[in-house]
This record gives C-alpha cells, structure tokens and sequence, in this order.
C-alpha cells in the first residue's frame, strides 16, 4: 500500500470512529440508512450513469474490518444505477462529490429480514447492529469517459504483453507458427495419426507455465512436485474434454485441433485467447502470455446411438364399401340398319 493512500485510510478511520461510537450527529436517508459526509467539496454531485472510483473499508460496530480497498491494493470502480437495496449505497452516492469522504450506517436488520434470512445472519452481525461504510471518492466520470480511459488501459497493457511475448520467442530462439488468432505454437514431437474434430473427446497431458517461468499448473505428478505445486487429493492423470464445448480456454480449443494424436507441442497462448484482462489467482495476472507444454495423449469420436431398425406397420385393411352396388350398364343398342327393303315391282 502506497504511503500516501495509507494515512488518507488511517485518517478516514480515526474520523469515523469520532462518529462511529454512537448515531449522534448522524443524518438519516430515507431507506434507513444513516451518514456524515467529512468533507464539504462544492463540485457537481455525482449522478446516476456515473461511474466512480472510490476507496471504502467496511467494518462491523465493533471496528473489525470485513473488506477495505486499501488492503486489496485498488479501489473499486462501479457505475451508479438506480438502487436495488439499502446496501447497495446507490441512493447515497449521489450526495457525494468527488474527493469527498463520508461515513455510511446501515442497519442490518434491513438486511436479514425474515425467519429465513435471519437464519443467515453471521454472529458479527447481531440484532440492532450497523454496518459501517467509509467511503473516499477519489473518481468521477460519464460513461463514455470512463470507456475511452477504460480502452486506452487495455491498449496499453496489450501493447506491453506483446513486447514481453516478442522479446521471450527471441530470448528462447523459438520457431513458431502463428494462427490468424495470434495463438504461436511448435510441434515437439509429430505424428502421423489422425486430428480431433470439434466432439471428440481428448486426453491431454500439460505443463502449464507464465513467461517468467512460474509452474501453475500440471497433469504430470513428477512436474507438479518439482515446481513445488499443492494440489493434495488431485489425480495426476491426461485431462479429459469434449472439444467445441468451452470446457477450456479459447487457445486450447484452438490450438489441439491443429495436433495429431500423440503429438506434443507448445503453446504460447495471449491473454486474448487465455484469460484475458481479469487473469486468474495470484499467479496468472491480467494480459500474460502462458506456456502450455502438452502431450495430446488420445482422441476419442463419441459413441454413435444404435440405430434401431424401422418396424413396419401392418398395412389397413382395405374398407368395404358400404354404397349399393352399381347396376350394370345396359347393352349397347344396335346401330339402325342402312339396308334399304327392296320393293317388288
């Protein structure tokens, strides 16, 4: 945590606690909930489409702290909406202005309302007890101002994972091959069996590694030790999915249809097709690059359902009919004869 950032937390605190102690000389909100604003800043006050970026630390009555932004390192940034409950702070917000400081009240009887949710209620949060907010605006931006900073962030982050990716390649002198995706892959090991398809099932051996070399993750028992990973009462055996399914990132959907089973290969694969701005747990942070080493092990086609043979239906039978039979027609009458009588003379 930044100096600066930690004495504006220590003073935001030792405010709240000022007021903290009891309800006096606290403003009630018309939903319940209770507040002091610190500061007295004569901005516009934020409105709803607004997005902020704020510090806060909750804390239950007795001052333990449940969640502070200081500790995680960032604050928060979220778009004010139309609120949906009392802890939601949306109807608050919009009393704020930027760099403002303020201490938020709300009753958790508000939010355990019924046997129910009563039931729920955790033990730090009795009966007739606050939760306290301290808030510190640090941010205000339309909508579109914070999507322009947002695109900007993420275009700048994109073009440093490309520098860190461009300068690994030319530092381990690889000889990759690159898709249309941006996906940079070497064959190990070919083969000359056949490729999955989107359905089959594949068995995939892995190593899954950052650029700066940090083991993740692994299938393989004996790598998994070696990189010091703990994942007790996990069985170290090939992974098994169904491709076209989503069941794994885009890359390697991508990238193990271009191998022939029982090949291996590495896999470079960009955030993009990884796990993209958000990364995943301490070791896969936001825009990296990660190294697979695989072995596809095993394509297996799924099993077509039996087709059972067509039983035929026995034709109807044929209706008789019940109308009255049709008389038969009546003979043909005989043309007149054209012989002229012959007369006596």
């Amino acid at each position: 945590m930044k100096i600066k950032n930690l004495i504006a937390a220590l003073l935001l605190v030792a405010s709240a606690q000022v007021f903290g102690q009891d309800n006096a000389g606290l403003q009630k909100l018309a939903n319940g909930a209770l507040y002091k604003i610190y500061t007295s800043n004569t901005g516009p006050k934020i409105k709803v489409n607004d997005v902020i970026t704020f510090h806060f630390i909750q804390k239950t009555d007795k001052d333990s702290v449940l969640v502070s932004s200081y500790q995680m390192g960032r604050p928060a940034t979220i778009p004010v909406q139309p609120a949906k409950n009392i802890a939601d702070l949306m109807d608050f917000f919009t009393l704020l202005s930027v760099k403002d400081s303020a201490l938020v009240k709300v009753p958790t009887d508000s939010l355990f309302k019924g046997p129910e949710a009563d039931a729920s209620r955790p033990p730090f949060l009795p009966k007739g007890s606050f939760l306290t907010f301290i808030i510190k605006v640090e941010k205000v931006q339309s909508m579109e101002e914070a999507m322009a900073e947002y695109q900007a962030e993420v275009a700048k982050k994109k073009n440093e994972e490309a520098a860190v990716l461009s300068k690994y390649v030319e530092e381990k002198g690889l000889k990759l091959t690159t898709t249309a995706t941006g996906l940079k892959y070497l064959v190990t090991k070919p083969s000359v069996k056949a490729k999955p398809i989107n359905g089959d099932t594949v068995l995939v051996n892995y190593i899954g590694s950052t650029l700066e070399g940090k083991v993740f993750d692994s299938s393989i028992e004996v790598e998994a030790k070696k990189a010091g990973l703990q994942q007790p009462g996990r069985n170290y055996e090939p992974l098994s999915l169904v491709l076209g399914q989503g069941q794994v990132i885009k890359g390697w959907e991508e990238g193990l249809l271009l191998l022939n089973e029982g090949s291996k290969a590495t896999f470079l694969i960009p955030s993009d097709l990884g796990y993209g701005p958000q990364g995943a747990g301490q070791d896969i942070k936001p825009f990296s690059t990660l190294r697979f080493d695989l072995e596809l092990v095993k394509v297996k086609k799924p099993k077509k359902a039996a087709v059972k043979p067509a039983v035929k239906k026995p034709a109807a039978p044929v209706k008789k009919s019940t109308a009255p039979a049709k008389k038969p027609s009546a003979p043909a009458k005989k043309p007149a004869s054209t012989t002229k009588t012959k007369t006596s003379k």
